[in-house]
């Protein structure tokens, strides 16, 4: 590079010099753990035998985390079974509180002072509980109500009835609190969406003769799962945890099922490995389903929408080769 052609001016690169030794701290550390997760401890017990008629022993170590044993339980049936528990609650109480949750951000945004008030007045009160007492209360519900029934109210007049104690199972009863509780917490995520949207859309929607329905439907909602979305994949993360609560009212879920072993055997700590190694697992594949349901709501907004995992690393893999290629032609031409 040269300036008015009189002289050469040499570019040197600004030295990230912190960053350098950011990446070196971050480099011990990650060696560490790995070192620790893959580490063995000796058990003080020694193993002999003859080698060329001479007698040899050595000390005989375990894995710190006991990898064999998480190996040997991680597949087992029981284990597989509570996995599918957990599932089961995530899904059908997420289902629960997506679809109440919206219908109650509906309630809450209404002109009518008797929808909004019965709408914040739900939300108030699954927040303010703890979701451990509501799993409790609802497993113990036939106290209060042995029998539900529904009618007209201060009447004598019933449609149907049904015993508590035979509805209410322990399943069921995880599914109704978990449900009714994150129905309180999608209502606010779904309202946030909703408010997000601009008003004029709704005023556009209204000239050219949409219902309010149909402009929530075609309209506003299309618009705010763009906002929706990221913190609703972040509760049904949160959810799939959430359930091992369910293990107090004796639902046998993921969890549940790793106590259960480690009950008889007194293994802990590999079968708390286990379970948390499922958590992580079905936690990735949630993660994934999440980016990719981002990336495509977020079409209408961005221009070029993100890069998936995938199209990354192809672009680092480039990247890296073309800088290796440039050196090397660097220093075939100083040769």
């Amino acid at each position: 590079m040269s300036t008015n052609g009189d002289a050469t001016v040499k570019v040197v690169p600004v030295r990230h010099v912190g960053q350098w030794i950011a990446a070196a701290i971050a480099m011990v550390f990650v060696a560490m753990l790995v070192h620790t997760l893959f580490s063995k401890l000796p058990t003080g017990q020694y193993a002999c035998h003859l080698v060329s008629g001479v007698r040899r022993c050595h000390q005989l170590s375990e894995w710190r985390f006991s990898w064999d044993i998480v190996g040997r339980y991680f597949f087992t049936s029981e284990i597989l079974h509570g996995l599918l528990i957990t599932l089961e609650l995530t899904i059908l109480s997420m289902l629960v509180g997506v679809i109440l949750g919206v219908a109650i951000a509906v309630m809450r945004l209404s002109t009518n002072r008797l929808l909004s008030a019965t709408a914040w007045t739900y939300t108030w009160f699954f927040r303010g509980t703890p979701v451990l007492v509501q799993i409790t209360v609802w497993f113990f519900i036939a106290i209060l109500y042995p029998v539900i029934s529904i009618g007209i109210p201060f009447t004598d007049v019933t449609f149907f009835h049904f015993s508590t104690v035979s509805v209410f199972t322990p399943f069921i009863a995880g599914v109704v609190a978990l449900g009714l509780n994150e129905a309180a917490y999608m209502s606010e995520i779904a309202r946030a969406g909703l408010i997000s949207v601009d008003e004029g859309q709704t005023e556009a929607a209204s000239s050219i003769g949409m219902t309010r329905q149909q402009t929530l439907r075609f309209v506003v909602l299309p618009q705010a799962m763009r906002v929706i979305i990221p913190p609703t994949g972040n509760e049904v993360i949160s959810m799939l945890k959430t359930t091992s609560l369910v293990s107090v009212i004796g639902v046998v879920e993921l969890l549940g099922a790793a106590t259960n072993i480690y009950a008889r055997n007194y293994l802990i700590m590999p079968l708390l490995i286990v379970a948390s190694l499922w958590y992580i697992v079905v936690t990735t594949v949630l993660s994934i389903g999440q980016f990719y349901l981002e990336r495509r709501f977020a079409k209408g907004a961005l221009r070029t929408p993100p890069p998936t995992p995938i199209q990354r690393l192809r672009r680092d893999v480039v990247g890296i080769l073309s800088k290796f290629r440039t050196q090397r032609g660097a220093l075939g031409e100083t040769r």
